[in-house]
């Protein structure tokens, strides 16, 4: 069974301008120009951000290259997909991933990757915190705890949320052999990472509300589709 490990919501140390870079930063996009510019300015010190474009049709991918992101382009359409496409692209030693909607804030990246970055950890998760009222809404909080108690039963992990922010080493995460290519694959990380006997945590980052149209969390069908996806993966 993995040790497991669960980290303070306290920084950790103050981020430092180095050229050199520490981690690359997924980021996942379908139709998120509205959001882009103010996530692509959170990117903190010694990360690089990737922004995934899964097919966009606002432009997303042409403003993210403007405003100084990689884009990665992956034709196939799916959120497995472009997270993978990503982690395949990444080249730091860490890669962390993270939702493009702007409901999360990529400056906390630094405290999320810090027990990773010295060796305390393997994989660490950011379970969401709620800053405004309806930012996650019921269903979706329902759908989360559901998986993760499904989780604790398959692999004894206990994770009070299975959130889009996490971080780990890119060698490793590779060597996963992680298959799935929807909503499955951040489920599929952790069971696959618990299989292996990594030592997974958390950490507590803001959750606010996303910048245009939601599609999985904010709608019964989209987070359906995404839970059904993930208790797959649990099969």
């Amino acid at each position: 069974m993995p040790r497991f490990a669960r980290f303070g919501s306290v920084g950790w140390c103050r981020v430092t301008n180095s050229p050199i870079t520490q981690g690359d930063l997924v980021l996942p996009c379908l139709d998120e120009a509205e959001a882009l510019p103010w996530v692509l300015s959170r990117i903190p010190d010694g990360w690089r951000a990737l922004v995934v474009d899964n097919g966009s049709a606002d432009g997303s991918a042409a403003l993210a290259e403007r405003l100084g992101a990689r884009v990665v382009r992956e034709p196939r359409r799916g959120f497995g997909a472009a997270c993978h496409a990503g982690l395949l692209a990444a080249t730091a030693p860490l890669v962390a991933f993270c939702d493009c909607d702007g409901t999360l804030d990529p400056a906390e990246l630094p405290r999320v990757a810090a027990p990773v970055a010295a060796g305390d950890a393997d994989l660490v998760l950011a379970r969401r915190r709620p800053t405004v009222r309806g930012a996650w809404p019921p269903h979706a909080r329902v759908g989360n705890r559901v998986l993760a108690r499904m989780l604790r039963r398959r692999t004894g992990v206990r994770l009070a949320d299975l959130g889009p922010m996490r971080v780990a080493r890119r060698g490793p995460l590779v060597d996963l052999g992680l298959t799935d290519r929807r909503n499955g694959y951040p489920l599929q990380m952790v069971v696959r990472a618990a299989e292996a006997g990594w030592r997974i945590g958390e950490t507590e980052v803001a959750y606010g509300p996303r910048t245009g149209r939601s599609k999985v969390t904010g709608t019964w069908r989209g987070t359906w589709r995404a839970v059904s996806d993930m208790r797959t993966v649990l099969k």
